[in-house]
């Protein structure tokens, strides 16, 4: 690795990505891997640091994820977080054992300030515990450096062999002074310099990408969504009309958003670049007739769209570059950065598509959090509208709408869609909440109208709170703010009688309503 990086070993934690985006909010450069990576390949990205994630397994048992022991002996520091640490004492000789009482929420820990790893760190600090199994017995060469009434190790470390283990989640927000654990152990102990950070990644990208390029002829596919938005710009900055950007207008888009997508990269707007809009709405509907089966809904949008943007690349001809507004979470969920279990169909990922006659693909963002894409975008001087445009599913309102889509359906829900951003917006509520929008349930219900019974669909409005997208929590919307969203959704939109809000954080649901 040319950059300063810490390494995340992924034994199935739930938080991995989450470890990983707080390392990088230490401006150090942070990446994932199955604990399944060989040994050789970890010596030869030369870490600055590793750590090893939790998960849902006991390390005492034979058939859970471990790791080979040389890892240790590396001189590399390592810190083991919840599972990662009960592996990390198993290995080297201490004792694991379930837990006469469970620990799973808030609890207050008792640290010690002189450890390098609570520098600065309150001595009674409240941290995140999720734990059946503890530590009874540390490995021999390690201090106990924390501890609860119930957790006797809570954290442990042997200095000289730079070995790290904590019982509690650092990473989560519930953990009041992780982020500064965190940044004790990446700076006091992986002694990094702190060096990523989004403006020499921009410069970096935009010369390597004119390297790279040369005279060749590079093709976009243009969602309007700030991934691929951003992507297009670094293109453009690097490479100008050699860029062509496709945006496929699929009609299941919010309300006025193409036009405004080519507003801002057509002819008119002030990006040197080929724009192509191709409105290809009614091919979209027709393809989606009659499913109601949510994976089934992502994947006809995918492939049609695959087919409508072949078509348009085959009127261009060969290039020698196809772009993809690839992220960081979209290579991991996936199921190529650690353990995950493949949660995203609709993203191709590390695959070559043959629709299009091109030499290889460019992903400038594939290693970046949706935050440092938004970064990444505000250095490149992208409007601050466009670059924190409410996140928007590839599939698009195709999955906000619950059961058949039809192009009543999606005008329905684009219009309750429209009344509840400007709501928001009104309240001042925009920047702080994490994503918001309206989705159209498949219920019908009786309702009054005027001296008329109606029989019309219930909207349901969803907000949630979030830093980070992989938890999330539904925002305390304000009563006057709902009530008045409610009352203008059902007086303005046609066949709507019913507002109903989603309380549900993630998990147990996803941010999305589908």
């Amino acid at each position: 690795m040319t950059r300063e990086t810490v390494i995340v070993l992924d034994f199935g934690g739930q938080y991995n990505q989450l470890i990983a985006r707080r390392v990088r909010e230490c401006n150090v450069y942070c990446e994932i891997y199955s604990y399944k990576t060989d040994l050789e390949k970890i010596k030869a990205m030369r870490p600055a640091g590793i750590i090893f994630t939790g998960g849902p397994n006991s390390a005492s048992k034979e058939d859970s994820p471990s790791y080979t022991k040389e890892i240790f002996s590396l001189g590399i520091p390592i810190l083991g977080i919840c599972y990662g640490a009960q592996l990390m004492m198993h290995l080297l000789g201490g004792k694991v054992e379930t837990a006469p009482v469970r620990e799973y929420g808030k609890i207050k820990v008792t640290v010690d300030p002189h450890s390098a790893l609570f520098k600065n760190v309150s001595e009674k600090t409240i941290c995140w515990m999720s734990h059946n199994d503890y530590i009874s017995k540390e490995a021999p060469g390690f201090q106990i450096v924390a501890h609860t009434p119930d957790c006797p190790v809570a954290a442990a470390e042997d200095i000289s062999k730079k070995l790290y283990a904590l019982q509690f989640h650092p990473e989560v927000l519930h953990t009041v002074e992780g982020k500064k654990i965190l940044s004790n152990f990446v700076y006091n102990i992986c002694v990094c310099s702190g060096d990523w950070k989004m403006d020499s990644f921009v410069e970096e990208s935009i010369h390597a990408i004119r390297q790279k390029v040369g005279q060749g002829k590079v093709l976009c596919a243009l969602s309007g969504g700030v991934d691929s938005s951003v992507a297009a710009v670094l293109l453009s900055k690097a490479v100008g009309s050699q860029l062509t950007c496709v945006f496929v207008d699929h009609g299941l888009l919010r309300k006025n958003e193409g036009d405004e997508v080519e507003a801002v990269f057509g002819p008119e707007g002030p990006y040197d670049l080929h724009f192509i809009r191709v409105n290809a709405q009614n091919r979209f509907y027709e393809k989606l007739q009659g499913v109601t089966e949510p994976e089934k809904k992502r994947k006809i949008i995918g492939e049609e769209f695959i087919r409508v943007f072949e078509e348009e690349a085959k009127k261009i001809g060969a290039v020698d570059y196809l772009v993809q507004g690839t992220i960081y979470p979209d290579v991991v969920e996936s199921g190529l950065g650690g353990e995950s279990a493949v949660i995203k169909s609709h993203h191709n990922v590390g695959g070559l598509p043959d629709y299009v006659d091109f030499r290889e693909i460019i992903e400038p963002l594939r290693n970046l959090f949706k935050d440092e894409v938004r970064q990444a975008g505000l250095e490149l001087g992208i409007p601050e509208y466009l670059v924190f445009r409410q996140p928007f599913p590839g599939p698009g309102l195709g999955i906000r709408i619950i059961g058949e889509v039809t192009a009543e359906k999606v005008q329905i829900v684009q219009e309750a869609d429209a009344i509840w951003r400007e709501e928001i917006a009104a309240a001042g509520l925009d920047k702080e909440i994490g994503q918001y929008f309206a989705a159209l349930t498949n219920m019908r219900s009786v309702g009054v109208m005027g001296d008329e019974r109606t029989y019309d669909y219930a909207i349901a409005l969803r907000a949630v709170t979030t830093t980070d997208f992989m938890t999330a929590e539904s925002a305390p919307i304000p009563w006057d703010v709902l009530e008045k969203t409610t009352n203008r959704i059902v007086n303005e939109v046609k066949h709507v009688n019913r507002v109903l809000y989603d309380c549900t954080g993630k998990p147990p649901g996803t941010i999305e309503f589908e």
